[in-house]
């Protein structure tokens, strides 16, 4: 034995230095090779139906790469560039504001329906939030500007998604399998059951959670359009961020515009978004657990915990690990559970005879003491 551990303490040390050395290299870009790992997963399904009807996988795959990864990071793009372009006219405006939206003109509106004795108080406060406003705008401004500038650690960023999408999407099968070789055969119950739940884990928040927004993104930004607000992509793409996180779904930006449309008047307007609104929250009602439900049901609140926390923890790229990582965590717990479970039935089905045994045991010593007792009360 002392000789086997002998043998291994040397390849295993080598094995942990180099992992460690792996580790710390590709750090600077690790969560663009997660992000890729995440894109590669997600389009595994669209590439395998190209596949059935072209002859090359790699085709079908830079095909579903075109489809789904190209758009994604295009829309990344024109959000950073709307997002300065709002923010330069709007602190080109300054109190003004921008696109229809008269910030002066909205606090007058406000002021007008508060009591007089109340509206000096109340001014004093609102004379702050157009500072507010450009600061935030003034934040938000230089974090886009920050990200123009760095245009070649963008381009190496970009170019690391790409290529670990394909990557995993081509090889994620012999990734599971390589994975599953380290794993002794004494626990090939167990690994079954953990890849089982964490695939179903990890579909359920894919199809439940990021279809179900984009879906309700879509429909939202065709409204609005229709609507007549602006910069409607930018709504939309909200609309999607604020549909992933459970409990909270689409109302924050439907609740905001009617807000902002009754200040200004626009009555009608006001109740045409309102039911459109509501007719959002009741589609995700019906959309969600549509596509989640036949996977896995995980506790709102884990998945809630990974978007409040995960974004703290892990930048932009938490809104979409936070969430893996706690669901894969319920995944293992449950898998794990489902095993002890199995084996204590096993053990019951196994043994039975001991058990029996034991419990007869038990009533020959109580036999005893009862006749002994009758015994007792008859004399």
């Amino acid at each position: 034995m002392k000789e086997y551990i002998d043998k291994l303490s040397i390849p295993i040390l080598i094995i942990v230095i180099l992992l460690i050395l792996s580790f710390f290299t590709i750090l600077p870009i690790w969560d663009m090779v997660l992000l890729g790992a995440i894109f590669g997963y997600a389009i595994r399904p669209i590439s395998r139906r190209f596949q059935t009807k072209l002859k090359y996988p790699s085709v079908s795959i830079i095909l579903a790469i075109i489809i789904i990864v190209i758009p994604i990071l295009l829309l990344c793009g024109y959000l950073i560039y709307e997002i300065i372009d709002i923010a330069q006219l709007f602190m080109g405006s300054g109190s003004t504001g921008v696109a229809g939206f008269n910030l002066n003109q909205t606090v007058n509106n406000i002021l007008v329906n508060v009591p007089a004795q109340y509206q000096s108080s109340i001014q004093s406060y609102t004379g702050y939030i157009p500072n507010i406003i450009n600061e935030v705008y003034s934040w938000v401004l230089d974090y886009c500007i920050d990200i123009v500038k760095s245009t070649p650690v963008l381009l190496i960023q970009i170019f690391t998604v790409m290529f670990s999408t394909y990557y995993f999407a081509r090889d994620w099968d012999k990734l599971v399998e390589y994975v599953r070789a380290f794993i002794p055969k004494r626990y090939d119950s167990f690994s079954n059951k953990m890849f089982f739940e964490i695939e179903n884990v990890t579909k359920s928040i894919f199809y439940g959670h990021f279809v179900t927004a984009f879906i309700i993104g879509v429909v939202a930004g065709i409204g609005f359009g229709i609507l007549g607000y602006p910069f409607v992509i930018l709504l939309a793409v909200v609309t999607c961020i604020c549909q992933i996180i459970p409990v909270i779904g689409p109302w924050p930006v439907y609740w905001a515009l009617v807000i902002i449309d009754l200040i200004n008047g626009n009555f009608p307007r006001a109740i045409v978004t309102l039911f459109f609104g509501f007719g959002l929250s009741i589609c995700d009602v019906y959309i969600r657990p549509a596509l989640a439900g036949k996977y896995a049901d995980i506790p709102a609140m884990i998945l809630l915990l990974g978007f409040m926390a995960g974004p703290l923890v892990f930048g932009l790229m938490g809104f979409v690990v936070g969430p893996l990582i706690l669901g894969i965590t319920y995944a293992v717990i449950k898998a794990y559970k489902e095993e002890i479970i199995e084996n204590k039935d096993e053990n019951s089905a196994f043994y039975p005879d001991v058990v029996e045994e034991v419990s007869v045991e038990k009533d020959e010593m109580v036999e005893p003491q009862i006749v002994e007792e009758k015994v007792d009360d008859t004399n």
